[in-house]
């Protein structure tokens, strides 16, 4: 067998073991999802998950903020929403407008039982509120003035509103049951072989090439 052949053969020896490494290395890792309170505002008609935290954002007159607890993904758009919709006119119909302050509706939903922490009982109903607050007020001294008490970590987590949950924040469960989670069916891990098996083909053709060339030098 000439060194060109014998090359060659290595090759295609190699391939179902690149295979392996790559398919692998596609398994997407298992995710951590977190029993928290997600914060959303209400954007062209539909929720969009809040990039500002609270204490940070200070809301428009006018804006509507909501607020999920469940237990979703930790990144964002895929966290659970809340159920109900966030009309402003509607939500704040009965509160008039004041010369300098702002009106802000809240909605807040309370999850489900599959997400409630254990031993947290049935959660509270879905309710709304609308807070007139001075023009500077932030999110969180908006949701201070519709549904105390709060609670937060130390790190300035938000972790209970109106009192629930009454224990615990913001907790990682690796091993959470489909359907429990807020993550959409389409999500990007679902296409995460797609890369790799494509890689894995293209080392199978530049194998295949390789034998057919030495094959036709003989």
């Amino acid at each position: 067998m000439t060194s060109a052949l014998r090359r060659a053969a290595a090759l295609l020896a190699a391939v179902p073991a690149a295979l392996l490494v790559l398919v692998s290395a596609a398994a997407p890792a298992q995710a951590a999802d977190y029993r928290y309170w997600s914060f959303w505002k209400w954007s062209g008609g539909a929720w969009a998950y809040q990039q500002q935290g609270p204490a940070v954002y200070a809301p428009a007159d006018g804006s509507v903020d909501g607020w999920r607890f469940a237990l979703s993904p930790d990144g964002g758009k895929d966290a659970a929403r809340p159920g109900a919709a966030g009309g402003f006119a509607a939500l704040c119909a009965a509160t008039p407008a004041e010369a300098g302050r702002k009106r802000v509706a809240v909605v807040l939903d309370f999850g489900t039982p599959a997400d409630a922490p254990k031993g947290a009982g049935t959660p509270p109903p879905a309710r709304t509120a609308c807070a007139s607050v001075p023009t500077a007020a932030t999110s969180a001294e908006v949701l201070a003035a519709v549904a105390p008490p709060l609670r937060y970590d130390g790190a300035g987590m938000l972790c209970a509103i109106a009192g629930y949950p009454r224990a615990g924040c913001g907790e990682a469960l690796a091993d959470a049951p489909a359907g429990e989670s807020g993550t959409a069916a389409g999500s990007p891990a679902g296409h995460s072989l797609l890369g790799p098996v494509l890689g894995g083909l293209l080392v199978v053709l530049l194998g295949a090439g390789a034998w057919w060339q030495v094959r036709h030098r003989r």
